[in-house]
């Protein structure tokens, strides 16, 4: 059996977490592409993308709002390939919903998936990360840097998110794990082209007109940011929210 790192992504299908899995098969990682039974993006794509950069992947159904579901996860991906090295977290979800008429279920269905998702699948993978192992998780500058009218739920778990991460960078430091998140700026996603959730296509393009790069992000450009704090480059950052934003979080606008 070889000895190539296994990395494990939750909401692999698409968007950043597709884009990472194949940013790792690239440097020679084993990928374990965890997807949604729910998602209607295909998995198979991921893997494609995986096989064409030179790796090698194996897709696995999870529920990150599951505890069971994340277990299977795990022991799926170290029957698979016999250890666990780097914990990728980026499954999310995305609801508008006004905060006056929001629902406690409204509420904890963001929380389930964008904060407690986080948790389950960190403590799931723990026990089996050794020195030079990591976690990252995916934030976002709505609660990682900025509030969102009409996401508050959204923007409380990612803001949570930040606040777990620096606590297991803490936590796992004497065993040589680190942890740390991203927080993304405005990227082209699935979830972002989404107008009634997110801001969609047009909003997508204005907001290329008062971000400092002059566009908004790509899926890779976050994805070549999580190679490298999962690679030995990255060896003492560990606790950090790294914001990836073509510098809009630091633009005064006119």
């Amino acid at each position: 059996m070889t000895d190539a790192p296994v990395a494990i992504i939750s909401g692999a299908a698409s968007g950043i977490g597709r884009a990472t899995a194949a940013a790792l098969a690239e440097r020679g990682d084993r990928v374990v592409i965890g997807t949604f039974p729910g998602d209607p993006h295909d998995a198979s794509v991921t893997l494609d993308a995986v096989v064409a950069a030179g790796g090698e992947g194996t897709i696995v159904e999870l529920d990150v709002s599951s505890t069971s579901s994340v277990q299977r996860f795990v022991d799926a991906a170290r029957a698979a390939y016999g250890r666990v090295d780097h914990v990728i977290a980026n499954a999310g979800i995305l609801r508008r919903a006004p905060f006056e008429t929001m629902t406690d279920e409204q509420w904890d269905e963001v929380l389930q998936v964008d904060l407690h998702g986080v948790m389950r699948l960190a403590r799931a993978a723990a026990p089996h990360l050794g020195a030079g192992g990591s976690i990252v998780a995916i934030s976002s500058i709505a609660g990682g840097v900025y509030g969102w009218q009409e996401h508050a739920h959204y923007a409380t778990a990612k803001a949570g998110v930040v606040g777990l991460i620096r606590s297991l960078a803490v936590e796992y430091g004497p065993r040589g794990v680190r942890a740390n998140a991203i927080i993304p700026g405005l990227i082209e996603t699935p979830q972002s082209l989404d107008a009634v959730n997110s801001l969609g296509p047009d909003g997508l393009e204005r907001a290329g007109g008062y971000i400092p790069w002059g566009r908004v992000g790509r899926a890779e450009e976050v994805a070549a940011v999580i190679r490298f704090l999962t690679s030995p480059d990255a060896s003492y950052v560990s606790g950090q929210a790294i914001t990836v934003d073509g510098a809009l979080t630091v633009a005064m606008r006119d």
